[in-house]
């Protein structure tokens, strides 16, 4: 049961919202709102105890366990740079914590090691003090995670201030599988800066470099759907470049520069302004070469790659 219900809010990506931006912008949308998954909760409790009897025998822990099965899963999906729709259908930008890189062993591994060792010892004290533990040490990561991005955050103002840098708007997320290295953009009036902040090394002095964006393309195609779509997703951290008379559109939270996850066609050059075309995902191809020079900044302080 607590599988499937984990497992639920996820099944919107088997639904085709009609468009390749509009996969992307309606995921983790209505089936990760709170405001439906909190009634679900209580629909779903009340048919459990109707039909299996044994629900009645403790009824507050099975709606306890039923809510937090579903709840937790979008929250913990907040955590991450995608964005969850947490509030829908309010037309709020998804939250974007972005403490936790999606993939990350360190919040993972005590919540499968007490499971595990649960179900090695059921029904014992040694299974529920194991769950317990990897419970509290998940959690632990978590609140981890958020004052490691205080750290990098601070370090990255104190940064573009040396450099005479005024930010729009900061985006701090963590290098892929840890929270020692952090990635840094900014947005600023003219573009975008990406920097990388190792906790271990690099003492609080954060490098940038500037990320090129076509700007005066996407501003001129800003009354397309698909591109204020991806704007408003992604609260305007996307760079756009012009490729064989087409506009690309990269959301820049999730990637590292020049390779990024979520790359979309979203128009073609017409006479003279910029016209919709049916939007297109690119496939990626990851440079492992660009990704292990980065996992190295977690402990040498060379320059960002």
């Amino acid at each position: 049961m607590g599988a499937a219900l984990g497992t639920l809010p996820d099944l919107d990506v088997f639904i085709d919202f009609g468009g390749a931006v509009e996969n992307f912008t309606y995921h983790r949308g209505f089936s990760h709102s709170l405001f439906v998954l909190t009634p679900l909760s209580l629909a779903l409790w009340a048919g459990l105890k109707w039909l299996w009897p044994p629900a009645n025998d403790a009824p507050l822990r099975w709606l306890a366990a039923i809510a937090l099965a579903l709840i937790t899963h979008p929250l913990l999906d907040a955590h991450t740079a995608y964005g969850t729709q947490l509030l829908w259908p309010m037309t709020t930008p998804p939250v974007s914590w972005a403490t936790l890189f999606i993939i990350d062993p360190l919040f993972t591994l005590p919540l499968l090691t007490g499971a595990v060792l649960l179900a090695v010892w059921p029904q014992t004290q040694r299974g529920i003090r194991a769950i317990r533990a990897g419970v509290a040490l998940s959690a632990a990561y978590v609140a981890w995670s958020w004052a490691a991005q205080g750290i990098v955050t601070k370090n990255a103002n104190e940064s573009l201030a040396d450099i005479n840098v005024q930010p729009e708007a900061l985006f701090v997320t963590p290098a892929p599988f840890n929270t020692l290295l952090w990635r840094i953009v900014v947005r600023t009036e003219t573009g975008f800066l990406e920097g990388f902040d190792s906790l271990l090394v690099d003492e609080g002095r954060v490098q940038f470099k500037t990320i090129e964006s076509d700007n005066q393309a996407m501003t001129d195609a800003s009354d397309i759907w698909a591109v204020a779509r991806l704007r408003w997703f992604s609260r305007d951290f996307v760079k756009a470049s012009v490729q064989d008379d087409r506009i690309i559109l990269s959301d820049l939270r999730m990637g590292l520069e020049p390779t990024y996850a979520f790359s979309h066609v979203v128009a073609v050059r017409g006479n003279p302004h910029w016209k919709a075309i049916p939007t297109e995902l690119l496939s990626v191809s990851y440079d492992r070469e660009l990704l292990k020079k980065t996992l190295s900044r977690i402990w040498t302080n060379q320059a960002p790659p």
